[in-house]
């Protein structure tokens, strides 16, 4: 079996470098290296930045930096990181997000005991700012059926735990922009396209978060984004006329009648319920 390896991940002005330094160092250190990463700079970033990836650059061959003129989103961007990426299985990275060593030889172990998948993910351990502020463990389902059924609601996939083969990718479009859901729409498209899912039952990978998180997603066009893929579903059978609008409720509610400073709030409050070892340290900030 092949197990050579692009990494795709972007980066863009709000990128703290020292953030960056670190989930690039997680990914050159697997157990099972990559043969390639490919980092799309998204528009003009700081010269603290810049001056962070070259030095990664220098120091780390197998890393390729392609910076765009202007910001042109992620799911842009990870369409033309696509193009360059040589290899036949791309795994997504962000850049500030944090893979444990072993992440790719457990995916890649996958891949070799079933042939026919076409991703694998995983599930994904919060932190809030630093590693050491551990928030909740976000599980997503394991199996084909298990993905496909819980698709037909919410995203399935953890975007930044997966590995995928470069051809199903293609064969279903690559990535597109679509208004903070490029993934979520990457996933519905492969699945028409006949590709084959799994995740991994593991945490493979440390994922940030802060209060912004989920404000950004939430309010009316965030809604219309997500409502435009519960259409898509339908029109392609996968949603019947009932769960389509029950999902597309339940989504309003959620986005539009809940403020996004008090849907924050909550889940911070239920984080801090799940992690009272860091509540101490999580008060003083």
């Amino acid at each position: 079996m092949n197990k050579d390896i692009s990494v795709l991940t972007s980066v863009y002005k709000n990128d703290i470098p020292k953030n960056v330094k670190i989930a690039i160092e997680s990914i050159v250190n697997q157990t099972l290296k990559p043969k390639q990463i490919v980092m799309i700079i998204d528009g003009p970033v700081s010269d603290e930045l810049m001056e962070t990836i070259n030095e990664l650059a220098k120091k780390y061959k197998i890393l390729e930096v392609y910076p765009l003129e202007k910001n042109v989103g992620l799911g842009t961007a990870l369409k033309i990181g696509t193009g360059y990426c040589k290899y036949d299985y791309i795994a997504r990275m962000d850049s500030d997000d944090i893979a444990v060593p072993e992440r790719f030889e457990k995916q890649m172990a996958c891949f070799e005991s079933d042939p026919e998948l076409s991703l694998v993910g995983s599930n994904a351990q919060e932190f809030f700012n630093e590693p050491e502020n551990l928030a909740n463990i976000k599980a997503v389902p394991e199996t084909h059926e298990e993905i496909v059924e819980f698709m037909k609601e919410r995203c399935p996939f953890c975007h930044m735990s997966v590995i995928m083969k470069k051809d199903m990718l293609e064969k279903a479009g690559g990535y597109e922009h679509w208004y903070y859901a490029e993934d979520y729409y990457l996933w519905i498209r492969m699945f028409l396209a006949g590709a084959k899912f799994y995740n991994i039952q593991e945490n493979l990978m440390y994922v940030r978060i802060n209060y912004d998180t989920f404000e950004r997603r939430g309010g009316m066009k965030y809604y219309k984004s997500i409502k435009g893929l519960l259409k898509i579903m339908k029109q392609n059978d996968l949603l019947g006329f009932m769960r389509y609008n029950k999902a597309k409720l339940k989504r309003y509610v959620g986005h539009v009648l809940v403020p996004k400073k008090l849907k924050s709030k909550l889940y911070m409050k239920f984080m801090r319920e799940k992690n009272s070892e860091n509540e101490e340290g999580k008060e003083k900030e």
